[in-house]
C-alpha cells in the first residue's frame, strides 16, 4: 500500500491517533489487527499533520510514539487538521468548481440544463469527458445536504440554484475562534476560521481538552439521532458488538473533557451511559415512538445523575452527610452550595451544614465527599456498599496516619452518638 497523505475515512485514522498518539502507551509490536506496514503508513500520515507535536519514548518493550501539546502555547486544536485531508477524485474537483460557477443564485437550472451548460462552456473547451447524469445528480444531492445548493420544484421538474450567503462572517471572527475550541463540534468553527486571511489568537485556555475533536463525527451522528428522536445503532470499540439505543442527551465533563451519551438500551431495558471515545460506529435508525414513551423517565433519571453513571436497577439512593464549618469559615458552606448539583444543602445549626440527595449512583460521589474529610460529622446512604466503602476508606486513613481508637473520639463524636449515621472526628 503506497503512502498517501489524504484519507478516505476518518474512522480508521481516528483509531490510530487515539491508540498510538493520544494515549501514548502502545508500541508497534502491539498491533494485532493491522500489518506493520499499514501502521508505518498511518504513522507517516499523522506525522505529516502533527509532526511538531510528536515525541518518542523508549522503554523495555521498544519505542513509543505520542503527542505532547502545551495548551498554553497553542490557540487552536491541532487535531482538526486530520479532518481537512480527505481524499477526492478528479471528478470531485472538477464538479465542485463547475457547479458552483454555473449555478445561479436566483431561479435555477434543471439537471438537463446543468449538463448542457457544462458541456457547452466547460467540457468542450478543455476536451474533457462528458459526465453522465447520475454522477451530476449525486453531486448535487451531496451539495444540497451540505447546504451549498438549494433544490425546488418547477412544475414536475426539480431545479437547482446556488445557496445565497448573506452572513457577514467578519463580524463573527472572535466568536467563531472561541467556539472552535470550546463548543461541541468545534471542527465546524475551525473550517470557518480557514476562510479568514488573518485570525488574531486572542484566546488561551487553562484546560484545553483537544481529544474531543477525534469524536466529532460520532457526535454529529448522535446529535442527528437526538434531534430526530430516532433509534441509534452503536458499535462499541472493545467488544465490537452492536446495540440499539434511544439517545437522550450528551454530557461533557468540564474536568476531563470526556463526552458521554445518556440513552435507553432497548435490549437490556435500562438506562446506560456510553463514552463517545469508546464508540466505534454510530448509525441513525428509524424514528421511534418509544422516544416519547421513555422521555419522561429519561428526564427524571437525568435530574438525579451526579456525574456520568446510572444504576443497573434504575433505582434512586438517598445519601446524606453533615459538614462542620465555623462561623468564620463561610467559604466551606459556599463551596458546598456551589457544588451541590442535584442535591440540597440546609443549615442545621450555627456550625453545621447538611447535604442530602437522591442519586442514581452514589458510588461516584465518594471522591467529592472525601474532599470534606476532617469536617464530616456523620454519613449515611441507602446503598450499604457505599457506606461500607466510605468507612473502609476512613479506617484505611486512620491506619495510614497511625491514629489510635482513643484519638478518634472527641466531644463532637460523643454528642452525635445515637443520631442517624456514624460519627466522624
Amino acid at each position: 500500500m503506497a503512502y498517501h497523505e489524504l484519507i478516505k475515512s476518518f474512522a480508521k485514522i481516528r483509531g490510530y491517533m487515539r491508540e498510538f498518539y493520544v494515549y501514548g502507551f502502545r508500541h508497534r509490536m502491539d498491533i494485532d489487527e493491522k500489518s506493520a506496514r499499514s501502521y508505518d503508513n498511518e504513522r507517516r500520515r499523522v506525522e505529516s499533520w502533527l509532526g511538531e507535536y510528536m515525541h518518542f519514548g523508549q522503554d523495555a518493550d521498544g519505542k513509543r510514539i505520542y503527542l505532547s501539546v502545551d495548551s498554553r502555547a497553542i490557540a487552536h486544536n491541532p487535531l482538526y487538521r486530520a479532518f481537512k485531508t480527505k481524499s477526492f477524485t478528479d471528478n470531485d474537483v472538477m464538479l465542485h468548481f463547475y457547479l458552483l460557477d454555473l449555478l445561479p443564485e436566483d431561479g435555477g437550472l434543471t439537471i438537463r440544463e446543468v449538463i448542457n451548460e457544462m458541456e457547452d462552456h466547460y467540457l468542450a473547451d478543455f476536451d474533457a469527458d462528458i459526465l453522465d447524469e447520475s454522477t451530476i445528480r449525486k453531486k448535487l444531492k451531496e451539495y444540497e445536504q451540505l447546504g451549498l445548493v438549494r433544490k425546488q420544484k418547477r412544475g414536475r421538474e426539480s431545479v437547482y440554484r446556488k445557496a445565497a450567503d448573506n452572513i457577514d462572517l467578519e463580524s463573527w471572527k472572535s466568536a467563531v475562534s472561541f467556539y472552535s475550541e470550546i463548543a461541541p463540534l468545534g471542527v465546524v468553527g475551525s473550517y470557518l476560521l480557514d476562510r479568514f486571511d488573518d485570525v488574531k489568537d486572542i484566546f488561551r485556555y487553562k484546560h484545553h481538552h483537544i481529544m474531543k475533536a477525534l469524536d466529532s463525527e460520532i457526535l454529529y451522528v448522535l446529535f442527528e439521532a437526538v434531534s430526530s428522536r430516532s433509534e441509534l445503532k452503536l458499535t462499541m470499540l472493545k467488544t465490537r458488538k452492536s446495540m440499539t439505543v434511544i439517545p437522550y442527551r450528551i454530557y461533557t465533563s468540564t474536568q476531563y473533557g470526556r463526552q458521554y451519551l445518556f440513552a435507553w438500551n432497548l435490549a437490556e431495558r435500562q438506562f446506560c451511559i456510553y463514552r463517545l471515545d469508546h464508540i466505534l460506529h454510530a448509525v441513525v435508525g428509524k424514528r421511534t415512538e418509544e422516544w416519547d414513551e421513555w422521555y419522561p423517565q429519561m428526564r427524571e433519571t437525568a435530574a438525579h445523575m451526579w456525574g456520568a453513571a446510572v444504576s443497573n436497577s434504575n433505582a434512586l439512593y438517598y445519601i446524606e452527610f453533615d459538614v462542620h464549618a465555623e462561623t468564620y469559615e463561610p467559604y466551606v458552606a459556599e463551596r458546598l452550595i456551589r457544588e451541590k448539583r442535584c442535591g440540597a444543602v440546609e443549615k442545621t445549626d450555627d456550625v453545621t451544614w447538611r447535604f442530602s440527595a437522591d442519586v442514581c449512583n452514589p458510588r461516584e460521589m465518594l471522591p467529592w465527599i472525601r474532599t470534606f474529610t476532617g469536617r464530616i460529622q456523620n454519613f449515611s446512604c441507602d446503598d450499604p456498599k457505599v457506606e461500607e466503602r466510605f468507612w473502609g476508606d476512613m479506617e484505611a486513613l486512620y491506619y495510614l496516619y497511625d491514629i489510635k481508637d482513643e484519638e478518634k473520639s472527641s466531644d463532637m463524636a460523643s454528642d452525635l452518638e445515637g443520631e442517624k449515621g456514624h460519627a466522624v472526628p
